[in-house]
């Protein structure tokens, strides 16, 4: 069976909203984006890495799949990044979108998002990992169908944005698995799912 791995950067406070880039995700007003680009480092791209392993697929939703379709197949090569999401195969959650989708190997899914990454994990035999997609990881929480949780807490708190964990999230028991602070003061904290 396959597992749902969440990757995220998040604030204190929990804010998850546009960490990349001043553009990434300007909705409700946000003016902080590119708020984790100044943290990165080697050990934050291992630790992404060391989730991802060489057999995965991305599930993602609608805003993040047009930001990176946007984005990384325009960047320079080489960089570690661009290949790597180019080639994986990406299961778009979306109810707005049509195919053909236009970032190559990517897959419209249909339905409703939780069952259909509920089949995934039953049927597709890689695992799953999700960067950004809040709304989507806030409906595999509430179907509890979320295995891993890679956090990426940033000292930083923010005055606005969409967090990651909302009021109304329901209760979900996670075991730390393992944690790492980064040169530049970023807790990278990796959780299970708890029985």
């Amino acid at each position: 069976m396959s597992k749902v791995v969440v990757i995220e950067h998040l604030t204190l406070y929990g804010v998850m909203q546009s960490p990349g880039r001043p553009d990434e995700d300007p909705r409700d007003g946000f003016g902080y984006g590119g708020w984790a680009a100044a943290r990165s480092d080697t050990v934050m791209i291992e630790a992404q890495g060391a989730r991802m392993g060489n057999d995965w697929s991305l599930l993602l939703g609608r805003t993040t799949y047009e930001d990176f379709a946007g984005f990384w197949p325009n960047q320079p090569k080489p960089n570690p990044f661009t290949d790597v999401l180019d080639n994986a195969v990406k299961f778009v959650a979306s109810t707005t979108l049509a195919e053909p989708l236009s970032w190559k190997n990517s897959i419209l899914l249909k339905g409703d998002a939780a069952d259909a990454a509920a089949g995934l994990k039953k049927s597709h035999g890689r695992n799953l990992v999700v960067f950004g997609s809040g709304l989507l990881v806030q409906s595999l929480l509430r179907r509890n169908l979320i295995d891993e949780l890679v956090l990426m807490i940033h000292p930083l708190v923010l005055g606005k944005g969409r967090r990651l964990f909302p009021e109304g999230v329901p209760d979900r028991r996670f075991r730390l698995e393992d944690s790492v602070v980064t040169p530049k003061g970023v807790i990278i904290a990796t959780y299970i799912a708890a029985p």
